[in-house]
């Protein structure tokens, strides 16, 4: 493991660290979905059993159910709850507004549906993730299988007409084949190195027809905690 790698495996894990302290019975948590969120789910599944929580949690993704349900965390459906508590995440990318981008493990729509359905959202990331503006990491866009090249075009239409000229769209895959989301629908990256105006993109890229949601989540984290490879932490709350 690199030297860079290994302090990011820090970085992360005190953040999620940081992020326990949150945590409190008789709430009802979301789960993210990512290397970092896999991270604070370990711990967390050491802290319900070490301080007996009353707690139920409910997984943004296949894979952190089963990393759930394999730690012996009570696992619950967002359709059985009347709100979610808390929800710590990851992000691939955090820019100064606490906007984000994310999606880069495939489970954007199950992510935003439960941020959207949460009193309050807690962000965890590594000093990498932090940025001036969101777009250096692709940004993932949720599609219907149907006409998804139709689609495609539609959304390439989009980007010329917002300005952007720079950029490239692809299909994601996965071990050799196209790659599909729990809900059973396609991805397409987007790289467009920068983005200009978050707030007008979701916007306009959510009116094409046949996106079911976009990797950006503008307005929905309310706390970020980055985490250092001194020990120390950095909390930043959203201003609005």
């Amino acid at each position: 493991m690199s030297e860079n790698n290994s302090n990011k495996d820090i970085e992360k894990k005190i953040a999620a660290e940081e992020a326990l302290n949150f945590v409190h019975s008789e709430m009802v948590i979301g789960l993210g979905t990512g290397s970092t969120a896999k991270i604070f789910v370990d711990l967390l599944s050491q802290k319900y059993f070490k301080e007996n929580l009353n707690i139920k949690v409910l997984a943004t993704s296949s894979s952190t159910e089963l990393q759930s349900k394999s730690l012996g965390l009570p696992i619950t459906s967002i359709d059985s709850v009347n709100y979610v508590d808390l929800t710590i995440d990851g992000a691939d990318e955090v820019d100064s507004d606490l906007n984000l981008l994310k999606g880069g493990g495939g489970a954007l729509l199950q992510e935003k549906i439960v941020a959207s359905y949460s009193k309050k959202m807690i962000v965890i990331v590594d000093n990498s993730k932090v940025v001036t503006n969101l777009g250096k990491f692709p940004l993932p866009i949720e599609i219907v299988k149907f006409g998804s090249k139709c689609t495609q075009k539609q959304i390439e239409n989009t980007l010329l007409e917002l300005g952007y000229s720079d950029f490239s769209i692809n299909l994601r895959k996965e071990n050799d084949d196209y790659f599909v989301t729990d809900e059973k629908h396609f991805i397409l990256d987007l790289s467009l190195k920068k983005i200009t105006d978050p707030y007008i993109l979701n916007k306009k890229i959510k009116k094409v027809v046949g996106v079911v949601e976009t990797g950006l989540f503008i307005n929905m984290a309310n706390s970020v905690i980055i985490g250092n490879n001194d020990g120390s932490f950095k909390l930043i709350e959203h201003k609005g």
